[in-house]
């Protein structure tokens, strides 16, 4: 290698004749000549040389021919094969192509705008979410398709209220909508009966307000969504490691800080290009938001009870004790629970994340007290010490004109 290169820098740089060069280099005249006429550096090979399997390739071939998917552990039992079984292995695997038909695969492409696959990813993190306890809350994942960013945020629960209300959140920070969601059968989502899909009440009235499309998967199709899927694993590979969380909204910043950071600014391989670098293209191409934001969370009217509590996910709420005996609207989304009676506020709480748990705010507590202890004085109890008249059962025997009869 060494010679070739001198021989051509000497005969094209310095112009240094073929007879000269080879008495310098001390070699042949004709070994100047080949190097200076070759295409590129000299490579050696060595000789091929047959093998064991050259014997039994007639006899493979012939039956790849007639089964081209026999397992390559059959072959070698029909032609008496005795060697390596991976070195059968890999001469199959190279025969196998030659008498198989070509099945190409088709290659999935996104139009900018055309939809986003949607999912829930349960991190395997503790969660604190007050009152001493921790949960395990699921994370709704977005994921474009077009320029595969990725959108996350952590919900109270995977009922249909908080599931919309999570996916406006996400829609808002990206300011657009996609033409289309695409969903497996998440309960809250909808579900394939009779061969069709059904969404949900509640998600059919959220897509109508949007004015886009839902794309259900069909039961049992995983590859549907695999890129929302390979996004879930990649959120869990490199966002969890190394970090811990003191709440559900903690998560949710420490989750858009990555996200921006590092998620939308990777090079991404299937691309070849970061899919902050597409994001604007796809904005572009996707639908605005609806002037009228729909209806979000969990919504309820009942007739406040005596012990003026109202219960939203298995969680009670105290409420003014003035509204008791009162209709009221109990709304409540990703943060708050707010209580109305008619246009007046009655009752405002941040959102309990956990379960089964009373959250009593002072002030009501206190109206109560007081609003007891005034009915208390208005109807309150006999004094001990009064004389209360106590009527003779006779009186009302003559009454009624009852008389004891003698035999």
């Amino acid at each position: 290698m060494e010679n070739w290169a001198e021989i051509r820098r000497l005969h094209r740089a310095e112009g240094v004749p073929i007879k000269a060069i080879a008495r310098r280099l001390g070699i042949s005249r004709n070994a100047v000549r080949r190097a200076l006429a070759s295409q590129g550096p000299p490579r050696y090979q060595r000789p091929a040389r047959g093998t064991a399997f050259d014997a039994f390739e007639p006899a493979i071939r012939a039956l790849l021919r007639e089964f081209p998917d026999m397992p390559a552990s059959v072959i070698a039992e029909r032609v008496g094969w005795t060697r390596s079984s991976s070195v059968l292995r890999a001469h199959v695997a190279e025969l196998r192509p030659l008498f198989r038909p070509v099945d190409p695969a088709s290659r999935t492409s996104y139009a900018p705008g055309e939809l986003a696959q949607c999912d829930l990813w349960f991190p395997p993190v503790d969660i604190p979410v007050g009152h001493g306890q921790v949960d395990r809350p699921p994370v709704l994942v977005m994921a474009s398709g077009y320029s595969r960013m990725l959108a996350a945020i952590m919900i109270p629960s995977r009922k249909a209220p908080d599931l919309i209300a999570g996916h406006w959140a996400l829609l808002q920070a990206w300011g657009r909508v996609p033409k289309a969601l695409v969903w497996d059968n998440e309960s809250a989502v909808g579900s394939w009966r009779g061969g069709k899909p059904r969404l949900t009440e509640e998600f059919e009235a959220f897509r109508g307000m949007l004015g886009i499309s839902v794309i259900q998967c069909k039961p049992g199709d995983p590859e549907a969504k695999g890129m929302v899927e390979r996004g879930n694993g990649y959120c869990e590979t490199s966002f969890l490691p190394g970090r811990s969380f003191t709440s559900a909204a903690d998560f949710n910043s420490q989750m858009v800080d990555w996200l921006g950071r590092t998620a939308a600014v990777r090079q991404h391989r299937t691309l070849g290009c970061r899919p902050i670098d597409r994001f604007d293209a796809d904005k572009a191409a996707m639908l605005t938001l609806p002037p009228v934001s729909p209806q979000l969370g969990w919504h309820a009217m009942t007739r406040l009870p005596r012990d003026h509590y109202v219960r939203i996910a298995s969680n009670d709420y105290s409420v003014d004790p003035i509204a008791i005996g009162r209709k009221v609207t109990v709304h409540a989304d990703l943060t708050a629970v707010t209580v109305r009676w008619g246009d007046r506020i009655v009752g405002i709480h941040d959102r309990h994340w956990g379960r089964h748990q009373t959250i009593t705010d002072p002030v009501h507590a206190a109206a109560a007290a007081t609003m007891r202890l005034r009915a208390g004085r208005i109807t309150g109890p006999v004094p001990a010490d009064d004389d209360v008249q106590v009527r003779s059962l006779a009186d009302y025997d003559r009454a009624f004109g009852l008389h004891e009869t003698v035999a």
